[in-house]
């Protein structure tokens, strides 16, 4: 029930918004470095934006433009918090259907204003209805409030923001332009009239960029756009060579269905096993009943019920441990899933699922059982010797081989996940703290405050940055340098920084200088990292002349001083993104700081707050700790392993409760052979092998048929994985002596105890 609950909850995934059925978001393909790989990109020109909106209007309802997440600090006269949020055209409102609790869905249409999450409003305002209250962005910028919006769930795609504010305010904010073809920093999203679809649109705009970018450009990277219905947003976002991939969502929506079935299924076969196992002690009665008139289909009948009812309780146990372990379940899967109680489909599914599992269940026991013959039954010879007991035998194995293929699974994801942590970053994360500058009061005197928090011994070094160490933002093409291939546009992460970033950050330097404020002449160098270096195909890289097509601050050519280890700032499994860095002056968002390793954290943090309150009292003291924000990067990976953690560990407790209740079986049917073998001088330990070794060799044949079905589909999974560990056969190995010792435990409490049984109580009745 938790795992179709997952599921369902994966697959209406945006479902909140009311137009679901019509909005599609703009993406952009193009080659990659003027090959044949094609990439698909989310971010677009503004001037494309414009042209659609009114270019188009006989095939869209709608066209917004959106910059998404943008984190700003939101003031009040008492309360500030850095918070993040969108800024959209106005008539995104409508387009997603925000639910207004006050205001309208026009508010936006007012460059000075912003509308608030139902959140944010509560910790800004409190009760109070902050319509028209005046709130202050980044310190400065005083917009209105003309809406407060019902927060956004879990399962839409911008339920991270808990504002929207214009998007013509963030272009005049950061002097930007509504008509740029060269500048790729935003996202668009279109809802399609009714009367069209979304191949038809796409049709009819595929070519826009192409007719508008230089022609160099359109012949090296042929661009194109597509549009991409929402109901593919979130299991169906992810491309290869410019076609729909299987994503990593999808895989576990099946992988999580999957273990959910046969868990399931595991539970049906120890109610086959032992139903079947106990088959002598009803074959009396059914000899009986068929002897009175009792017709098979009705001794069918009867077991099936019997099967039904025990499936029914098992659903009403199950609906209440369900609800007291949701919150639980909400927590490790960073999930908002209630039972829909309310709900008739709920209930419809759940008695389906009921009956389909009774019978499952019930349908082999009820053949076996039904068929019985009489006089064999009543004679007490209905049992078929061995061969009653194959399909019990087989079934014990295909319940441990699924069970260790899950466990096996699970460790090798818990052990890339590791691997990857174990990664070098190309900087030290320890001691090292983040934050955004957020107001202009912190701009303007950035550099007395970085002064000042090294006068106070918390600080031993401080930089600036345009980005955060945390993504790959800012990446950009038209770069050129000696001999390189005409076919190729190399795309660079393209990073600003000032001289004090690298000894802030710790990064490695392989060959060269980092920048320096002993030389002029810096402002023309570029550091470069390794894959950077590669990427052009450079053996000695230091004092080469690069070209850059668009500039950085007014120039154009530059020598590379520097190369530096890759930075992994954004997916931390893929392969590191080829980077170039700046020397810049002005402009930076970001700044770093090195904490002082002589001084505790916490007094240092506290000396940094009071810096903070000091020099620059409207500015929010919020930071990150590297190292925290970078195993944040593992979340959705961590997510899975411990999930599929606890559902192999079920299927395992519940191979383990069934092989209890075969043991116990096996154990009272042999008690007259085992007091027979105690007279004639059997010892305990004889005795415990003899019980015990049929199931142990058991489970070594389903570790044996486990070991080649986990390997080929860890491998699968491994292969999404530019960083990744290599398969080890130390893992099955491990997984299998544990499943052995499992066995052991589970099947010795029952051989033991026979073996330990005295002897006249076992042949007494002989």
């Amino acid at each position: 029930m938790l795992i179709g609950l997952w599921i369902h909850d994966e697959l209406t995934f945006n479902q909140y918004h009311e137009n679901y059925e019509h909005i599609a978001q703009v993406k952009r393909q193009e080659n990659r470095r003027g090959k044949a790989e094609r990439i698909t990109s989310d971010y677009q020109v503004t001037a494309l934006g414009t042209l659609l909106k009114n270019g188009y209007q006989n095939h869209f309802e709608q066209v917004v433009m959106m910059r998404q997440l943008e984190e700003w600090v939101l003031a009040t006269d008492t309360k500030s918090f850095a918070e993040e949020g969108h800024f959209m055209q106005w008539e995104g409102a409508e387009m997603f259907s925000l639910k207004m609790l006050h205001g309208s869905q026009e508010g936006l249409k007012e460059q000075k204003s912003i509308f608030l999450s139902q959140t944010l409003a509560k910790k800004l305002y409190g009760q109070t209805n902050p319509i028209n209250q005046v709130i202050k962005l980044a310190g400065s910028v005083e917009v209105k409030v003309t809406g407060v919006y019902e927060d956004l769930p879990n399962s839409s795609r911008f339920h991270e923001a808990t504002f929207f504010s214009p998007l013509s305010l963030y272009f005049a904010l950061t002097n930007q332009d509504e008509n740029a073809w060269d500048n790729y920093n935003i996202r668009i999203y279109t809802q399609i009239k009714e009367t069209t679809n979304f191949a038809t649109a796409t049709a009819a705009v595929k070519n826009e960029l192409a007719n508008h970018l230089p022609e160099d450009r359109v012949t090296l990277v042929k661009p194109a756009i597509l549009l991409q219905p929402m109901k593919n947003w979130h299991l169906y976002n992810e491309f290869d060579n410019g076609k729909i991939a299987t994503s990593q969502r999808l895989q576990f929506v099946w992988f999580y269905g999957l273990i959910g079935l046969f868990v399931l299924l595991l539970a049906c076969i120890n109610f086959m096993n032992l139903s079947t196992a106990r088959s002598e002690k009803r074959a009396k009665e059914i000899g009986v009943r068929k002897t009175m008139g009792s017709q098979r289909g009705q001794l069918i009948s009867q077991f099936l019920s019997e099967s039904f009812l025990v499936a029914l309780m098992s659903y009403g146990v199950a609906l209440f441990l369900v609800k007291m372990n949701l919150f639980w379940f909400n927590e490790v899967a960073d999930k908002e899933i209630i039972l829909p109680l309310s709900e008739p489909l709920f209930w419809l599914t759940g008695l389906g699922f009921t009956l389909f599992t009774g019978v499952l269940a019930g349908s082999y026991p009820a053949l076996y059982l039904s068929g019985f013959q009489p006089v064999k039954a009543l004679k007490g010879t209905a049992r078929t010797g061995d061969y009653a007991a194959l399909p019990r035998k087989a079934l014990v194995v295909f319940q441990f081989t699924i069970s260790i293929a899950l466990i096996i699974g699970t460790l090798l994801v818990f052990q890339q996940i590791q691997h990857t942590k174990n990664r070098p970053v190309g900087y030290e994360q320890n001691g090292l703290i983040m934050m955004p500058k957020a107001t202009s009061e912190a701009y303007k005197k950035v550099e007395i405050l970085h002064e000042a928090l090294k006068k106070s011994g918390a600080v031993i070094e401080a930089a600036q940055g345009n980005y955060p160490l945390t993504n790959n933002r800012g990446n950009n093409q038209g770069f050129e340098w000696p001999d390189k291939d005409a076919n190729i546009d190399l795309t660079l992460n393209t990073i600003s920084i000032n001289e004090d970033y690298g000894k802030t950050v710790g990064w490695e330097l392989l060959a060269g200088r980092d920048f320096s404020k002993d030389f002029s002449t810096d402002k023309s160098g570029v550091i470069i990292t390794e894959s950077t270096r590669q990427a052009m195909g450079l053996t000695d890289p230091v004092g080469v002349q690069l070209k850059y097509k668009y500039g950085h601050q007014g120039i154009n050519n530059f020598t590379i001083l520097g190369v530096v280890e890759d930075l992994i700032k954004a997916n931390p499994y893929e392969a590191p993104m080829p980077a170039i860095m700046f020397l810049g002056e002005k402009g930076f968002g970001w700044q770093f700081f090195r904490l002082n390793p002589q001084m505790g954290t916490r007094e240092a943090l506290a000396k940094m707050e009071a810096v903070f309150k000091e020099i620059v009292p409207t500015t929010p003291f919020d930071y990150q700790f590297m190292d925290d924000a970078y195993q944040r990067k593992f979340a959705a990976e961590e997510r899975i392993g411990q999930l599929a953690a606890v559902f192999a560990g079920l299927a395992i407790l519940i191979s383990c409760l069934g092989l209890f209740g075969l043991a116990a079986y096996m154990a009272e049917k042999r008690t007259k052979e085992i007091g027979i073998r105690k007279v004639l001088g059997a010892s305990v330990g004889n005795l415990w092998q003899l019980l015990s070794q049929e199931f142990i060799l058991l489970v070594i044949i389903a570790c044996l048929l486990a070991s080649p079905i986990a390997y080929y589909f860890a491998n699968n999974w491994l292969t999404d994985f530019v960083y990744r560990i290599d398969i080890s056969w130390f893992v099955f190995l491990v997984v299998g002596l544990i499943a052995v010792g499992i066995t052991l435990l589970t099947v010795s409490f029952q051989a033991l105890r026979a073996a330990l049984m005295n002897p006249v109580e076992a042949i007494k009745n002989e």
